[in-house]
């Protein structure tokens, strides 16, 4: 392969990244988003680059299909076949609150209770028989949810993790009944104990499987139509790359799957540019999604929680998200205070900046109002507004009843934002025993290079980084991102009843079950690696702790004192009278691609100096004030070159502002290298 293209759909841009790994060329494209059809976009980005998808070696994809389907619930109607008793595990769940105070909320389960179909079956906690399989009443099940116009259909029984033979054989008497490729065999999405989080999981994948299904097939189709006739790889929620041929078998995957691909693209570019330990700060249009990267490596979590009651237990990178992106709605709400988000103006109408209608203030149409954006290099005007008007409505909505001029409006609206934005860096870092003053701030997203100093300065960060692409990174990790699949198996026993070999069996299976798994694919890597950790906790404790394993083999020694240790960095404290619990055996085989140099993407005919990359000054608002700020031309700045703010730094796919006092260096990949001065 010589030419690789990796295209993100977000929710108000597609991106793409082209890399000709022969010349060395990079192009890039940024298109609107269709939301009606993203394959629309998909295509019109490829169009964008100027290369023919018939030349493209490698088409990388990260989509929001999935995830957005799940939030809007615009998902196949699916069926359940479960364990006699067992029909309203679903709905009934932890009998957590949607809401912590006051018995308000309400909860809509993903399956309907009249499709929710119960068989005679039962296996104990050991794996034992307790009753076979009726298959008469599997055949009666299948035919009814039929007939009552169920698209999918989940098979779930309990224990399967620990024994899966009713649940392999139920799955092929429905296969030949049902008349499509829908059937979800939940064992094989989640082999781990807990049926309530097990059950979900497989029935959130039966419900976007059609939906994957139809997407990426008629992407396929267009694309071979104009010539491509190589394998699609599809994103993964876990940061790895899946063949499209084999994608919508286990389409839960694929949840999460953008903010996924920005953060391998940060932990990617902030290793080679000598940060191993950064914090991830992705601000696009609808969200900002942050993460944490300790030595190389991004925190892979199996406990998501899309939406209340919505437990997700695959592999995902952890990726805490919160709404508040530039087309963050920002109102005053009843009790009159100013909120900001979580609703958004989308993509359609989107600011009020963008002239396609909106009339509600956002927070990049603030930022506009305070000289942080240009009006004239805007993408995706459709008709151009003047900042007078913005501020002029800013003021009326948001102003006005709070006793506010449009300019202090806006300057409230940001400092809102911030706050918000900084409480989520807060939760993936100080919340889990990690102190932000350790780790650079990388910042990305159209967004996100907008209010990185600010918040660097208001979490102690010393450092923040900002990438070459800012607005592409999330594109850029479709391109460097690995193939990757996640095996979990259930052992549940006290550690001093493990037998020494097991987690060694266990992940030696698991390996070779990875390493066919990627030959059924067909995508060419380079090597194969394998990461192994375990689930442990206390016995009598309800949540689990994951531990990295050092090799594919551990002894119950071992095990106790990487756990103990563990345990004591997370909560420093020890509780040696209690037996440890190993829960789970985790694998991730992944299979490594040719590496991206980085220093491509920053080739460009440099100015000599920084001053001959500048582009004019304007009038900006920082915390300490308006002042007069020089503007620069990121493509223009010398490599290895430095200056001090404030500064705006201005590219195609983002805005970088450098607060007062801040010194900034750009590095040999042309990363920025803020030094954040301390707050005063």
């Amino acid at each position: 392969m010589t030419i690789i293209a990796g295209i993100d759909v977000g929710g108000t841009f597609t991106d793409l990244v082209l890399f000709d790994e022969t010349s060395g060329e990079v192009r890039i494209a940024k298109v609107p988003t269709t939301v009606e059809n993203q394959a629309f976009g998909v295509l019109s980005a490829i169009a964008g680059s100027g290369v023919a998808p018939a030349a493209l070696g490698a088409i990388v994809h990260g989509t929001t299909t999935t995830t957005n389907a799940m939030l809007e619930r615009k998902v196949a109607r699916v069926g359940l076949i479960t364990t006699r008793g067992f029909r309203d595990v679903l709905e009934l769940g932890r009998r957590t609150r949607p809401k912590p105070y006051g018995l308000i909320g309400a909860f809509h389960p993903l399956v309907e209770r009249e499709l929710r179909l119960e068989v005679e079956e039962r296996m104990d906690a050991e794996g034992e028989v307790v009753r076979p399989l009726v298959e008469r009443e599997v055949e009666w099940a299948a035919g009814e949810l039929l007939a009552r116009g169920a698209e999918a259909v989940v098979i779930h029984f309990l224990h399967s993790y620990i024994n899966p033979s009713h649940e392999d054989r139920a799955a092929e008497i429905v296969r030949r009944l049902w008349p499509n490729p829908y059937v979800t065999v939940g064992h094989r999405i989640v082999s781990e104990y807990r049926e309530y989080e097990r059950g979900v999981t497989a029935a959130v994948n039966a419900c976007i499987q059609p939906v994957l299904h139809r997407y990426i097939g008629r992407l396929q189709r267009e694309l071979a139509e104009k010539g491509f006739d190589r394998e699609l790889l599809v994103m993964q929620g876990n940061g790895g790359t899946v063949s499209a041929s084999i994608v919508a078998e286990a389409a839960v995957n694929t949840v999460m799957s953008g903010p996924a691909s920005g953060v391998i693209a940060a932990a990617y570019t902030a290793s080679q540019s000598g940060f191993p330990n950064v914090i991830t700060y992705d601000m696009g249009g609808t969200s900002s999604d942050v993460a944490l990267i300790k030595n190389g490596l991004p925190d892979v979590s199996t406990e998501l929680e899309l939406e209340y009651a919505m437990p997700i237990h695959v592999p995902m990178v952890d990726v805490h998200t919160i709404g508040a992106g530039g087309g963050s709605l920002a109102y005053v709400n009843d009790a009159g205070m100013l909120r900001v988000g979580p609703e958004s103006a989308g993509a359609n109408p989107g600011p009020i900046c963008y002239g396609r209608g909106g009339t509600r203030p956002t927070i990049t149409d603030a930022n506009l109002v305070l000289g942080r954006l240009n009006p004239q290099r805007l993408l995706s005007v459709e008709k151009s507004v003047s900042v007078e008007a913005i501020r002029e409505r800013i003021r009326e909505t948001v102003g006005a009843p709070l006793g506010l001029s449009g300019e202090d409006a806006a300057a409230a609206i940001l400092r809102i934002a911030n706050d918000r934005m900084a409480g989520a860096i807060r939760m993936v870092s100080l919340a889990r025993g990690h102190d932000p003053r350790d780790f650079a701030l990388f910042a990305f997203g159209g967004a996100g290079p907008l209010h990185a100093c600010a918040l660097a300065r208001e979490l102690a960060i010393p450092q923040v980084l900002i990438p070459v692409r800012p607005g592409l990174t999330n594109a850029l990790g479709c391109v460097v991102a690995d193939v990757r699949h996640d095996f979990v198996r259930t052992v549940n026993r006290p550690l001093d009843a493990v037998p020494d070999d097991l987690v060694g069996s266990v992940v030696a299976s698991q390996v070779a079950d990875g390493r066919a798994l990627v030959e059924r694919e067909r995508v060419e890597v380079e090597r194969l690696e394998y990461v192994h950790r375990v689930d442990m906790q206390f016995q009598g404790q309800s949540h689990i702790l994951s531990v990295a394993l050092p090799g594919s083999s551990a002894t119950r020694d071992e095990l106790h004192r990487l756990f103990e240790e563990a345990y004591w960095h997370r909560f420093r404290v020890e509780l040696k009278e209690i037996r440890p619990v190993l829960v789970n055996v985790h694998t991730a085989v992944i299979g490594k691609r040719r590496a991206l140099p980085l220093a491509a993407l920053a080739r460009a005919d440099r100015a000599a100096t920084v001053d001959a990359a500048r582009t004019g000054t304007r009038r900006v608002w920082f915390e300490s004030g308006w002042a007069a700020t020089p503007v620069y031309a990121r493509e223009q700045l010398p490599l290895d070159a430095g200056f001090a703010g404030p500064a705006i730094v201005e590219q195609l796919d983002a805005t970088t502002v450098i607060e007062p006092n801040c010194d900034v260096r750009v590095d040999r990949l042309g990363n920025l290298v803020v030094a954040i001065a301390s707050k005063r």
